[in-house]
């Protein structure tokens, strides 16, 4: 028996309806297949460079950004033979023969894609034991492959590994993770969150609306990680994974549609309030002295996710018509005070994404000038607040940039769309989640 009697039908990118009828426990991230498909992925698959340590051991810049040992020089054909290195780090990294260890070759033997067995994963208390692992395997396979000594076996480390463990992360190495390490995590179940647009942006190629579902993947598994999706919570993050993040009942396809030519922010709160009035979550209450009509809903969760959908649809509308990330946090801000003004209603994440755009505004491209959307994620200290449903937005808005960003997603995040975004998961989860119904 279903746990919550409300329903959906799920769209794709395209508008083309995927699923239909589908109750919404069955989307939610600890029981959906595809879901917890891209989570597991997330978890335990790395990326190797092995072009960065050929590069690396023959300039001797190893470590980052200005460090350089002069006159160090070791010429490894690492690309060349891949192949051989490959096999030597599945050797070491599986448990048992045939058991769900996979390394795959990207760009010809440039990179690598490694996924660490589950039994690794399961014998571990945090995620970093796939960075680690592999890290240790490439390091020795190297070594082992070209014979060499104790006197420059630390110098094959300093390739691989970067910094580390001089720096807490692997800063300047050649391993290469979707997930920060656990340290940056400023909170607990943040893991998940910490995950920069940039990243979502690359692996979904471009895709706004994949971005925007990717990263509501990550933003709402996160909210189960951190205990925000219990009890009577469960059914709010569930509406706004549903209608936000995957497009129920084609509601974020359908106003981008009918505002994306000609539309504006405003025209969008319109068409959500109209879309809102015809579905029957909300209905013309009391009306005030001045003639104003104050609206009301007897489902604050689910008007809540049509907010949050309109949100996102918005962010679309903007972005894409100026091709700029940098209005994502006026969006954000003023598509929800224009819809409160509307409806006497609670925007987004009952005010909470206003909180977040005003903040985001100021850090990211204001006075202070952090840097661009892009490289936020859900785990920073402006952005975190929204219960997972200012990511998505800030994701779609980075894969319609056409290069406003200081740090756009190709100079942040190339290397997860040649590596992470040949997984399929990955670069179409809203197909992957519909499929793991």
């Amino acid at each position: 028996m279903a746990k919550f009697k409300d329903t959906i039908d799920l769209y794709d990118d395209e508008g083309k309806l995927l699923k239909s009828n589908v109750t919404i426990d069955r989307i939610s991230p600890v029981v959906n297949k595809g879901a917890l498909q891209v989570i597991d992925l997330t978890k335990r698959t790395v990326a190797v460079n092995l072009q960065g340590i050929e590069d690396a051991l023959k300039t001797g810049k190893v470590g980052g950004k200005s460090n350089q040992i002069l006159g160090r020089s070791m010429n490894c054909s690492i690309v060349k033979d891949s192949d051989a290195i490959s096999a030597k780090i599945k050797d070491m990294i599986q448990v048992t023969a045939g058991d769900d260890t996979k390394i795959t070759k990207v760009g010809g033997g440039k990179m690598l894609l490694v996924e660490i067995p589950t039994a690794r994963m399961n014998a571990a208390a945090t995620y970093d034991v796939a960075s680690t692992n592999v890290a240790a395997a490439t390091t020795y396979a190297v070594v082992d492959q070209y014979k060499v000594d104790m006197f420059d076996g630390s110098y094959i480390k300093a390739a691989v590994w970067g910094t580390y463990p001089q720096t807490m992360d692997m800063q300047g190495g050649n391993v290469i993770s979707i997930m920060s390490i656990p340290q940056n995590n400023e909170g607990l179940g943040y893991a998940l969150r910490n995950i920069p647009a940039n990243h979502a942006v690359m692996m979904t190629h471009r895709n706004a609306v994949q971005a925007a579902t990717l990263m509501s993947t990550f933003e709402q598994a996160g909210q189960w990680e951190m205990g925000n999706a219990v009890g009577p919570f469960e059914r709010a993050q569930l509406l706004l994974f549903a209608y936000q993040g995957l497009n129920a009942n084609n509601i974020v396809y359908d106003l981008v549609k009918k505002n994306g030519k000609t539309g504006t922010i405003g025209t969008v709160v319109q068409s959500l309030v109209e879309r809102a009035i015809e579905d029957k979550v909300i209905k013309a209450g009391k009306k005030g002295k001045s003639g104003y009509i104050f609206y009301e809903t007897k489902d604050p969760m689910l008007w809540n996710a049509y907010a949050s959908a309109g949100t996102l649809a918005a962010t679309m509308v903007n972005c894409g018509a100026g091709r700029f990330a940098q209005a994502v946090s006026a969006t954000l801000l003023y598509f929800n005070d224009l819809l409160e003004h509307e409806t006497g209603l609670p925007g987004s994440d009952f005010g909470r994404a206003m909180g977040v755009a005003v903040g985001f505004s100021f850090f990211s491209h204001s006075i202070y000038g952090g840097g661009g959307p892009g490289v936020f994620n859900g785990n920073h200290v402006v952005t975190r607040h929204a219960a997972g449903v200012g990511m998505p937005c800030i994701a779609a808005a980075c894969a319609l940039d056409a290069g406003t960003q200081m740090f756009g997603p190709e100079h942040t995040s190339k290397v997860y769309q040649d590596t992470f975004g040949q997984i399929e998961a990955f670069k179409k989860p809203m197909q992957a989640i519909a499929k793991g119904i």
